[in-house]
C-alpha cells in the first residue's frame, strides 16, 4: 500500500543514498558505496512507519563511525 509516510521517507533515504554511493564509487571507498546501496534499496522491505526513519538514520550514520 502507497502512502505520503512511505514515499516521503522513501524518497528522503533515496535521495541521500544515491550520495553516497556516488561518494563512495568515486572515493573508491566501500562502506560509503554499500550504505548508500542498501539506502536506496531497505524502503522496498521495510513497511512499518516507525522503523523506516529508524533503519535509515542508523545506515546514514554507519559510514561515520565505520571507517575501512
Amino acid at each position: 500500500m502507497l502512502d505520503t509516510v512511505w514515499l516521503t521517507w522513501s524518497m528522503l533515504f533515496g535521495a541521500a543514498g544515491l550520495g553516497y554511493f556516488v561518494y563512495g564509487r568515486r572515493q573508491k571507498a566501500l562502506v560509503p558505496l554499500l550504505c548508500g546501496l542498501a539506502l536506496m534499496l531497505f524502503p522496498y522491505l521495510i513497511d512499518n512507519h516507525y522503523a523506516l526513519p529508524l533503519v535509515g538514520a542508523g545506515l546514514m550514520a554507519l559510514p561515520y563511525f565505520v571507517r575501512i
